[in-house]
């Protein structure tokens, strides 16, 4: 997470898992990655997405999955020059609502 005075601007969250199916090892998904578009083109998210990565190398994960929206040539170009590639899997939802308290 990057801040200033006490408001983040930019964050990354990495989850780990196990692939018992297709690795059998254990992987990292990056659930999410977003700053405030004024510190945008600053080498920040390059940062913060070197160091999920190398976070997930010592954990000893094989792979790390991402979802970007379709549209989104941007952020799959950002993730491209970082080596990440297009998977063939395609990706399904489904929402749950849930109940309040």
């Amino acid at each position: 997470m990057a801040r200033d005075d006490e408001k983040n601007w930019c964050m990354i969250n990495l989850l780990f898992s196990v692939s018992t199916t297709a690795l059998g090892s254990k992987v990292a998904i990056l659930e999410d990655m977003a700053i405030l578009f004024k510190h945008r083109g600053k080498g920040i998210c390059a940062k913060l997405i070197d160091y999920a990565i190398s976070e997930a190398t010592k954990n000893g994960c094989k792979r790390i999955t991402l979802l970007t929206d379709t549209e989104n040539t941007k952020a799959q170009s950002f993730y491209q020059k970082r080596g990440f590639v297009k998977s063939k899997m395609t990706a399904f939802r489904l929402f749950l609502e849930t109940e309040t308290l």
